[in-house]
């Protein structure tokens, strides 16, 4: 089965070598469900020529937000509307959480309570506990589209986990960052991060995180749409 890793974002050059590009990362994350992969950088103006390409569709994280004046977003947004209406399912990721949700009518802004990064608890529905997960973000949804429900949240994030009936599941999160990750992508965005969130860098990051969980969610959309 195929996935068509639809990259709107770029890993930090100073972090590539020891990391590897963020479509890397998605394949580690979705490694052993008998998944291939063909990466396309959206955000050079690489799309695919159909949303029959793949099986699937992710859409990585971004630095971008889903509502600026970038060429390469409205054609993003007609792929993702018509692979939604043609039922080949779709996962998406931060800025692929976003910018799916605003593609359906869903309303995307920098949120005005600030930046969430570093470790998070999540309530996930039919979870009887919280999760922990790694996120970086200050733009989030904040209108959901018709179709969709929020499946999971936080105290920062209303709509961290939007589900599209079995054709889509997004997540505000990223499950595919480790702890080592972000301890580096805190250095190299030392300069972009206010201080009162630098200072919060070294808060815990022991205990284990949910990424597993979250792949078997996204992993489940992807096959359960695939076969029906």
């Amino acid at each position: 089965m195929k996935i068509g890793i639809l990259q709107t974002g770029l890993c930090p050059d100073d972090l590539v070598q020891e990391h590897g590009e963020y479509d890397i990362m998605f394949e580690q994350f979705l490694d052993g469900y008998g998944f291939e992969f063909e990466s396309y950088r959206v955000l050079e103006g690489n799309l695919p020529s159909s949303v029959k390409d793949a099986n699937g569709w992710l859409i990585t994280g971004s630095k971008f937000g889903a509502y600026e004046d970038h060429d390469w977003i409205p054609p993003l947004e007609v792929f993702l509307r018509d692979a939604y209406a043609q039922e080949v399912p779709i996962v998406g990721i931060c800025f692929g959480h976003q910018v799916l949700a605003q593609a359906l009518g869903g309303k995307v802004e920098k949120f005005s309570g600030g930046w969430s990064v570093g470790k998070q608890r999540y309530i996930i529905d039919g979870l009887k506990e919280g999760i922990d997960l790694m996120a970086w973000h200050q733009d989030q949804v904040v209108e959901l589209p018709a179709g969709s429900k929020a499946v999971g949240s936080s105290p920062f994030c209303k709509y961290a986990v939007i589900a599209y009936g079995n054709k889509a599941l997004t997540v505000q999160p990223h499950p595919e960052f480790g702890k080592e990750f972000v301890g580096s992508l805190f250095k190299a965005r030392k300069d972009v991060l206010p201080a009162e969130v630098m200072a919060r860098k070294d808060d815990d990051l022991s205990g284990p995180l949910a990424t597993a969980h979250i792949a078997d969610m996204m992993a489940r959309v992807l096959k359960q749409e695939q076969s029906s």
